[in-house]
């Protein structure tokens, strides 16, 4: 548990998937190969017709990046790797066939707000703000950028890469259409959550992954342009300003 987990349930045609981290749910690069891995897999079960992604605990949902791996990055193949990381996991939520459901029960930072807007329907708590934090440590948000960009428009998250320091409400986040539903407790989200789950479980498995393709439409580039973007990331972990953000980050 110390690193981390990825678990999955599959009954009636759902298959959930919980990934955990004790860093307020952070990213090591074991949990985003696992997450990537799993919707893959999944996207090509005949038995899995929904996916419900969503995290573990009652406070964070996402801390993005683990500091403790960027900090330990000395070369670019490894810093590539690790960003590579991110991009698989969007990329494997764009090209799953399977619609997925987003249960964001509290703050997302990073690349967690990168999952967030790789989910095609995001369900949220008031609890649920956001930031893109990445500048602030010297990188910059380029892997998540084009799903966050897709989801909430060039403008919103240009405001959100810019002023990396500042959190936006989960009220704000809706409003520019990352969350589809906000709700006051987590009772309440899942109560939603269960609702859209029980109508969508007696839709046509075909109409939901023909959807799902037109939803993405315009995004069969994504395998270059991310990879690219975290060649961008992967190079810049390694200046001595990104460096010394993340080590004074670890220490506030």
């Amino acid at each position: 548990m110390q690193e981390g987990h990825v678990s999955t349930t599959l009954e009636n045609g759902l298959a959930t998937i919980e990934f955990g981290h004790p860093s307020s749910n952070a990213l090591p690069g074991t949990i985003l190969a696992k997450l990537a891995e799993t919707i893959t897999q999944l996207s090509s079960d005949d038995t899995c017709n929904l996916i419900l992604l969503k995290s573990s605990g009652n406070r964070a949902f996402c801390a993005g990046a683990s500091f403790d791996e960027l900090i330990a990055i000395n070369n670019i193949e490894d810093g590539n790797l690790f960003f590579s990381g991110f991009a698989k996991v969007i990329n494997a939520c764009r090209t799953c066939t399977k619609l997925i459901i987003g249960r964001i029960h509290g703050k997302a930072v990073g690349g967690g707000v990168g999952i967030a807007s790789a989910v095609d329907y995001a369900f949220a708590t008031e609890a649920a703000s956001i930031k893109l934090s990445e500048l602030a440590v010297g990188i910059g948000p380029f892997v998540v950028g084009p799903a966050v960009e897709r989801k909430i428009g060039l403008s919103a998250m240009s405001e959100l890469a810019i002023n990396a320091t500042a959190w936006r409400s989960a009220k704000w986040a809706t409003s520019k259409g990352l969350y589809a539903q906000t709700f006051e407790t987590v009772e309440l989200m899942d109560e939603g959550i269960a609702t859209l789950i029980d109508k969508l479980k007696h839709s046509n498995p075909e109409a939901m992954s023909a959807l799902k393709s037109v939803f993405w439409k315009g995004t069969e580039h994504w395998d270059d342009l991310l990879s690219e973007r975290a060649k961008i990331s992967g190079a810049l972990v390694l200046s001595d300003f990104t460096r010394n953000a993340i080590q004074a980050f670890k220490k506030s």
